[in-house]
């Protein structure tokens, strides 16, 4: 039985089998890595098809694009609000749950944008690289 998402818009059985893979991780994979897990299960699925279920994905609220700084887009399937943080040297992005102590005063902000929203990228160093770093003892 399809799904009607919006107008047109059917969950495919390429949508609906890169949604479940995308749901089933929380490592926000690129879009290489989504065609690797949806390989698995389709094996004719092209790269191309999975980089436009992605977009139509997004667009139709079901997944989110994660576009860090100067990094390849990751995917996150897991819609609930929350921020993420993104390893500096590795470049591992992992969520934060947490709520951060902060609001923003639109009328503050010198913009004649009208805010809709924000998305909060933090930056750091991961647990894996910091131990990497760490100077061996003798």
């Amino acid at each position: 039985m399809r799904e009607y998402l919006k107008k047109d818009m059917r969950l495919t059985t390429q949508r609906q089998v890169i949604l479940e893979e995308l749901r089933k991780v929380t490592t926000h994979p690129t879009a290489e890595e989504v065609y690797a897990m949806a390989k698995a299960r389709l094996p004719r699925i092209s790269l191309g098809t999975v980089y436009r279920n992605l977009d139509i994905l997004a667009d139709l609220g079901l997944v989110r694009i994660l576009e860090m700084a100067s990094q390849h887009k990751r995917f996150d399937a897991d819609m609930r609000p929350h921020h993420h943080i993104r390893c500096q040297i590795c470049g591992q992005v992992d969520d934060i749950w947490t709520p951060l102590p902060l609001k923003l005063d639109a009328q503050s902000l010198d913009t004649p944008y009208r805010i809709t929203g924000y998305e909060l990228e933090l930056t750091g160093i991961c647990p894996s690289c910091q131990t990497a770093s760490e100077p061996e003892e003798n």
